[in-house]
């Protein structure tokens, strides 16, 4: 009996984020104690304004909570044969998870602010703004812990006589860094609002900024969606990476053209390519492979190389 073929272990093209995993850990467990201070305070002492505060932090310490979760399988899953290219956009789903997160907790806030407008209700001030505070304090908290953690400059000098530098964002601490700006900012507006209602009797101030978060909660939620779905659907073929194979294979020693080009991103920083030459050098694969090698984001190369008469024009698809 023949053994079954074995599976290649799955290759690790992205290192993961430590230093982000470790501080979005932290800021899910000052946002859950205080949440659950929060629900535990306002249930004790029969407070409407610090329980529905408490909720509503519930909801970051979900998504802050999914995006600590995306990092641990990641990394844990890195090297499993299940994943072809490894786990990273495991990371890239959880910051698309957490951007419906905030579309929905954009949509409560539109909810709560028109009722609010319908059908006013007496607002304790003080209280209010003691509540406001505390969460814009932890949020700033949280902020500081993941500043600088989301972004990933890559930038490298070619042998080629120019140098690249290409921002690669970490979806995953993107969502978690947008997830407490979010909350900080609709603080910001709630404390504004409170103290307007507080000194000029203008309660009406107090839904409006709710409106105005929501819109401004939507506006960051969006951007994130749609950049961590790109990603998730593998569109690549406008990323600056594509014109510089191109020029490689095209405009290199030999003549050759590109018949079928594939990237995608395998990594924050890393692309995988399957790229189709015509050539009549009669120059390997291997050839191109080495070629393509000054371009250090190009972590998997497959190149195909169909010979063809010199006097033949292929067409690139």
């Amino acid at each position: 009996m023949n053994d079954p073929p074995h599976h290649c272990q799955a290759p690790r093209f992205d290192t993961g984020n430590p230093l982000a995993e470790r501080n979005v850990r932290r800021a899910f467990w000052l946002t859950l104690i205080t949440m659950i201070a929060e629900i535990a305070g306002g249930w004790w002492y029969a407070s409407m304004a610090v329980l529905a505060d408490g909720w509503h932090m519930s909801s970051h310490s979900v998504a802050l909570g999914l995006s600590a979760f995306a990092y641990s399988y990641a990394r844990r899953h890195a090297r499993h044969r299940a994943y072809a290219f490894g786990t990273w956009k495991v990371e890239v789903l959880g910051g698309y998870t957490s951007a419906i997160i905030l579309l929905a907790v954009a949509a409560l806030m539109v909810y709560q602010s028109v009722d609010r407008l319908l059908a006013p209700q007496p607002i304790q001030y003080l209280q209010a703004i003691v509540i406001a505070a505390v969460g814009l304090a932890v949020n700033l908290v949280c902020a500081y812990w993941l500043r600088g953690t989301h972004s990933h400059e890559d930038t490298h000098d070619h042998s080629h006589g120019h140098s690249q530098g290409h921002d690669h964002p970490d979806m995953n601490a993107r969502s978690a860094y947008v997830h407490v700006l979010t909350d900080a900012a609709t603080s910001v507006l709630a404390l504004m609002a409170l103290f307007g209602g507080l000194v000029w009797g203008a309660a009406w101030l107090d839904p409006v900024m709710g409106l105005v978060g929501a819109v401004l909660v939507t506006v960051w939620a969006w951007g994130l969606l749609r950049d961590s779905g790109r990603i998730l659907l593998d569109a690549e073929m406008d990323a600056p990476v594509v014109a510089e194979i191109r020029e490689v294979i095209e405009q290199g020693k030999v003549p050759a053209r590109i018949t079928d080009l594939h990237v995608w991103r395998v990594g924050r920083a890393k692309y995988a390519v399957v790229v189709t030459v015509a050539s009549p050098s009669g120059e390997s694969g291997e050839y191109f492979r080495r070629a393509l090698g000054v371009h250090e984001e190009l972590a998997h190369v497959t190149v195909e190389v169909k010979h063809v008469p010199e006097s033949s024009q292929p067409v690139a698809s």
